[in-house]
């Protein structure tokens, strides 16, 4: 039973070996690309024009990051037969394969949070356009 238990851990150091060249891509891409825009998004221009044009960019960019979250999730997956194991010999492999979810479950949690903001900040805009129309015709007509 122990030499079974211990060619387990070997297949699952080998299929991490494997896995983690996916988790340095994606991870690399959330430090090097991914946070840098998801700062640039945080100041919301003050027009409605400026805010779907900051909105259109976040999609094309969104489009992008949900694409590494997801290969990001699904290589961590792979990787959730983990769990059973926990021999001194896997315990790096465990460090590191934490880090990496860590990594990847702030961002996209950061990403959703941006999207939802720009959303409702477009909505908010829009409202008050339309709130801001209806005041100018009551004007006008008023004034007629």
């Amino acid at each position: 039973m122990l030499s079974n238990k211990r060619i387990q851990e070997l297949e699952l150091v080998m299929e991490f070996e494997k896995v983690e060249e996916c988790f340095k891509e994606v991870s690399s891409w959330i430090e090097n690309v991914g946070r840098k825009r998801l700062k640039e998004t945080i100041n919301l221009d003050d027009s409605l024009e400026m805010l779907l044009q900051a909105q259109k960019q976040f999609r094309e960019f969104d489009l992008i990051a949900s694409e590494y979250c997801r290969r990001g999730q699904e290589a961590l997956k792979k990787m959730d037969r983990w769990e059973d194991f926990s021999s001194v010999d896997v315990h790096s492999y465990r460090v590191k394969l934490q880090t990496y979810k860590d990594q990847l479950e702030e961002f996209c949690t950061q990403l959703d949070e941006h999207r939802h903001r720009i959303c409702e900040t477009v909505r908010l805009y829009e409202f008050f356009d339309k709130v801001r129309q209806g005041i100018c015709c009551t004007e006008e007509g008023v004034k007629s």
